[in-house]
């Protein structure tokens, strides 16, 4: 049930102090609430960001243009909120002048967004020891309605102006285990979300759920791994249910509502490599681009990126949409920093662009079929260099997309790795990824001595425009603007602003540790806000803890510090 407390901070530029936290009964908001259409989420005001990233079809933009190439270098910090402890990986969302923000814990807050003030308290029930590890990435708004995804799989309809919850729908009731890490998007009426938890043998698989969005009703459940006997199943060679693993959905899809479908893209089936599983077959449906029906969950096509993966290369990631030259396109980039684009409606094979980084395997660029290069594919225990490293170049920091640049904007960590994949114990409740032994960790060859890379990318041409590199990763997703910029933070607690045609770096600032998660742009009273979030790593991440530990030990972030940080030009 809801509980309330107000967190009052004090944040002079760098500087994170705590001064009070008191309880507070929950309040309604004094300010008209505007309900959050289908209509209005196809659509949105400029001024709000009501989608993880803003709008239905995955773009990262906003056509927030008062803050641009020549003022940019003037934006100050005006607010900012400290959030719980744990893993914080957030986007908050802003309607109507309040933002929301779903903190470590399952713990959602609402404020003003043009001062910060504290307006609301949700504070889901768990034991608090699991707190600071139940992160969540976004929420979504749907009607008058909060939606919170939970980490033991339930979806939860909170009232938007007092947090009240008003239904709890558990989507996986049959099993322990199960649960989200990010949020849905809304598909006409019907909330999606991908399940994570998958990885152990149990008598089920990982699914992607509908839920009604007025009434919390679970509508569907669509298997994301092919059951034997059904379509696909022989991918799995003769492999029982038990022991078909993985494939979870962990990362919001997209939504296009001219065609009807929802794109979800899927990890890699479990454990990662082949000869753990036991079978060397495709194993469908992990690593793949599914588009479903919102309305029932039939899977109207898919198309596998890395059949048979066998180095924990996951493909789940954003989905973005863009009609350009006549073509209507879903694109993606996956662990291997290859950009695929398929045609939305039918799934065909439309190009992939490999960055060139990869040692692992080739793309025929006609047809899109993936093969393994000699001697890449290891058995369990048996030592392998590979590019890039179990962490990935492209993971869950999000690419956007400029409509005027014609580019993508990907944040990429360039590293390598020499390890075994280990085995699993083949038995119920066993499973899990197998991991890796005797690990070491590289910087890429192409890359000595720095690891973070940002890169525009032509969708027309597959042509770098402009790249960064620094010697620690990029961290953040990409936002890009109507003003013609970029922003992205990094993982040594800074942001930057660049321009997004020449790449020239037009601002920068420091948070209280490393920038996390995803920034959003936003308008309160015609004034254009920008907000970074900053937050904890989660632990064993290759990405933001093993690899920067290793690699450039003489960087150190603080342990704590979590906080949305939000910037807007001099009044």
């Amino acid at each position: 049930m809801p509980s309330s407390a107000s967190r009052a901070y004090l944040v002079p530029f760098l500087v994170f102090v705590l001064l009070a936290a008191a309880a507070l009964p929950a309040r309604a908001q004094d300010r008209d609430f505007t309900p959050v259409t289908d209509d209005v989420l196809q659509d949105p005001d400029p001024a709000d960001w009501l989608n993880w990233r803003r709008t239905l079809d995955g773009w990262g933009y906003s056509p927030l243009d008062q803050v641009d190439r020549d003022n940019v270098g003037d934006l100050r910090l005006v607010w900012s909120w400290g959030l719980e402890p744990g893993v914080s990986q957030t986007t908050p969302i802003v309607h109507d002048g309040v933002m929301y923000i779903a903190n470590p814990g399952n713990v959602v807050q609402a404020l003003d967004a043009r001062t910060g003030d504290f307006l609301w308290e949700y504070r889901r029930e768990m034991d608090e020891r699991l707190r600071p590890a139940a992160q969540m990435r976004s929420l979504a708004i749907y009607e008058d309605l909060i939606i919170l995804n939970t980490r033991d799989a339930h979806v939860v309809g909170l009232d938007a102006r007092t947090g009240e919850e008003q239904w709890d729908t558990d989507v996986a009731p049959d099993h322990d285990g199960y649960g989200f890490s990010s949020g849905p998007v809304i598909a006409d009426g019907t909330v999606v979300a991908g399940l994570r938890g998958c990885e152990r043998f149990r008598e089920d698989t990982c699914y992607i759920v509908g839920v009604d969005g007025r009434t919390g009703r679970l509508m569907w459940r669509t298997s994301t791994i092919a059951r034997p006997g059904e379509r696909g199943g022989d991918t799995w060679g003769d492999l029982p249910l038990l022991f078909r693993a993985g494939s979870d959905a962990w990362i919001p899809g997209a939504y296009d509502p001219v065609n009807r479908l929802v794109y979800y893209g899927t990890a890699q089936a479990k454990p990662w490599s082949r000869d753990a599983r036991g079978t060397d077959g495709d194993a469908l449906y992990s690593n793949s681009t599914l588009a479903l029906d919102p309305e029932t969950g039939e899977m109207r096509w898919f198309f596998q990126h890395i059949p048979g993966d066998s180095h924990d290369m996951d493909e789940t990631f954003e989905r973005i949409l863009i009609d350009y030259d006549g073509r209507q396109s879903v694109f993606s980039m996956g662990k291997l920093g290859i950009l695929w684009e398929l045609d939305r409606s039918t799934g065909a094979f439309t190009k992939a662009v490999d960055l060139g980084y990869q040692n692992l395997a080739d793309v025929d660029p006609e047809t899109g079929e993936f093969t393994y290069r000699e001697g890449m594919v290891s058995g369990v225990g048996e030592m392998l260099f590979f590019c890039p490293s179990t962490g990935g170049f492209k993971a869950l920091r999000a690419m956007a997309y400029h409509p005027d640049t014609g580019a993508l904007y990907v944040p990429l960590n360039l590293q390598c790795e020499t390890a075994a994949f280990g085995p699993v114990e083949m038995r119920a409740g066993g499973g899990g990824t197998g991991g890796v032994r005797g690990r070491l960790n590289h910087f890429h060859p192409d890359a000595p001595g720095q690891l973070g890379e940002f890169q525009a990318l032509d969708i027309r041409t597959g042509e770098m425009l402009w790249k960064h590199r620094l010697r620690v990763p990029y961290n953040t997703a990409a936002l890009t603007t109507g003003g013609g910029l970029v922003f992205i933070g990094d993982w040594e607690r800074h942001v930057f602003a660049y321009d997004a045609a020449t790449g020239e770096q037009l601002w920068q600032t420091r948070l209280t540790t490393m920038a996390n998660g995803y920034p959003i742009t936003y308008a309160v009273d015609g004034r254009q806000y920008v907000a970074f979030g900053a937050g904890g790593p989660l632990g064993g991440s290759s990405w933001t803890s093993i690899i920067p530990a290793d690699l450039i030990p003489e960087k150190r972030n603080p342990r704590f510090g979590n906080g949305i940080f939000v910037f807007a030009l001099p009044e």
